[in-house]
C-alpha cells in the first residue's frame, strides 16, 4: 500500500495505478461501517484497479474544536494496518489544517478527486459534507462527478441489532467498559499498542513492576484499571493488569498505559506490546500514601485474576 503524507507529496498523487476508486472519510478505528465502505470500493474497482482512501489526521473535529476532540478509536499506525488489510492500494493522510480547511468543496473535487487521485468513482457514507464551511454534499459531489467524469456511490449506515454503527457509539460503549458491544460494531477486539518506553520504576519497588506505553491515540476512549490480555508482538497472550490514566496517586502529568503481567519479570524495554481489554475494574483513584496504593494494587490483581480466568483467550490476530 502506497501512503501519501501531508502535502509535500501532492504532485505524486496517484501515478502508476490509473484511475482510482477513492473512499472519504475520518476512518477512526475502521468499524463495520467503515468496511461497508472500503468493501463497496473494492467491488467497484475490480481486482486490478485501484482503492484510494483520502483520511484525516488529525480529525476535523478535534482541528476546530480542539476542547471537544473525540476519543481516537486507532492509532496511525493501526489504522494504516487495518486499511492495508482490507485491501486499500493508497492512503492519503491529509494533514487537516487551516490551508486544506479553506478549500472549497469544488475546489477539493478539482485538486484532490480528480487532478491527484484521477477517481473514477467516489465511494462515502449518506451524510458526507466536504469542502469550506463544510458547503458541499452528495448532491453537490454527483453534480460534479457528471462533468468531470467520475460515478458516485453512497453506503449506507451498518446497523447491528437495530442501531447504526458509529465510531460515537464505540466510543460510548468503550468508555462504559462494554468490550463485548464495541468488538461487535468494530468486527474485532479492541485494542492498544505501542513500543514500550522508559518509566520512573516505582512499580517494581512496590512489587508490580509494568512495561509502559505512551498513550498515541489521545484522548482515550477509556481509562482507570483494567484487566487484559497482553503480548509482546508476535508472541504468546498472557494475563495482566492495566493502568490507562494519568496516575494521580503518584503524581502522574502524561496519560500512561502501564502493562503489569502476571507472573512474568522482563525487560521489555523498545518491544511493541498490544493490550485487548476484557474488564473494566475501577477508575483512577488518588490515596493519601504509597501503602494504601499497594493495598489496592493487590485487589486489582486478584479481581483481574478472577476476571480473566472466566475470559476467553484471544485469537492469534496481527496488530490493529
Amino acid at each position: 500500500m502506497r501512503v501519501i503524507r501531508n502535502r509535500p507529496e501532492w504532485n505524486h498523487g496517484a501515478r502508476g495505478f490509473g484511475r482510482s476508486v477513492v473512499a472519504i472519510g475520518n476512518f477512526d478505528g475502521i468499524h463495520l461501517g467503515h468496511r461497508a465502505l472500503l468493501d463497496r470500493s473494492r467491488q467497484l474497482a475490480g481486482p486490478s484497479g485501484a482503492v484510494a482512501v483520502v483520511t484525516f489526521e488529525p480529525l476535523p473535529l478535534a482541528f476546530f474544536r480542539p476542547e471537544q476532540a473525540p476519543a481516537r478509536l486507532s492509532t496511525i499506525y493501526q489504522k494504516l494496518s487495518l486499511l492495508r488489510a482490507a485491501g486499500v492500494d493508497i492512503t492519503w493522510l491529509m494533514r487537516f489544517d487551516r490551508e486544506l480547511a479553506a478549500l472549497s468543496a469544488r475546489e477539493f473535487v478539482e485538486q484532490i478527486l480528480v487532478r491527484k487521485l484521477n477517481a473514477s468513482a467516489v465511494v462515502v457514507g449518506e451524510d458526507f459534507r466536504f469542502g469550506k464551511g463544510r458547503e458541499g454534499d452528495v448532491a453537490m459531489l454527483r453534480s460534479s462527478g457528471g462533468s468531470m467524469n467520475f460515478a458516485v456511490e453512497t453506503v449506507a449506515a451498518v446497523r447491528f441489532d437495530g442501531e447504526r454503527i458509529s465510531s460515537s457509539g464505540i466510543r460510548s460503549k468503550l468508555a462504559a467498559g462494554d468490550f463485548s458491544s464495541a468488538a461487535d460494531w468494530l468486527g474485532r477486539p479492541f485494542r492498544m499498542e505501542g513500543h514500550v518506553i522508559r518509566g520512573a520504576g516505582l512499580g517494581r519497588t512496590l512489587g508490580y513492576p509494568t512495561a509502559n506505553l505512551a498513550v498515541r491515540a489521545e484522548p482515550s476512549p477509556l481509562g482507570g484499571v483494567l484487566a487484559a490480555y497482553s503480548r509482546v508482538e508476535g508472541g504468546p497472550w498472557l494475563p495482566s493488569v492495566i493502568n490507562l490514566g494519568r496516575r494521580p496517586a503518584v503524581g502522574g502529568k502524561e496519560p500512561l498505559l502501564e502493562v503489569h503481567f502476571f507472573d512474568f519479570n522482563q525487560d521489555l524495554y523498545g518491544q511493541r506490546l498490544e493490550v485487548q481489554f476484557v474488564a473494566k475494574l475501577r477508575d483512577e483513584l488518588d490515596f493519601e500514601s504509597l501503602d494504601d496504593l499497594v493495598v489496592q494494587m493487590k485487589r486489582d490483581e486478584q479481581d483481574a485474576r478472577r476476571c480473566l480466568a472466566r475470559a476467553e483467550m484471544p485469537q492469534d490476530e496481527p496488530v490493529g
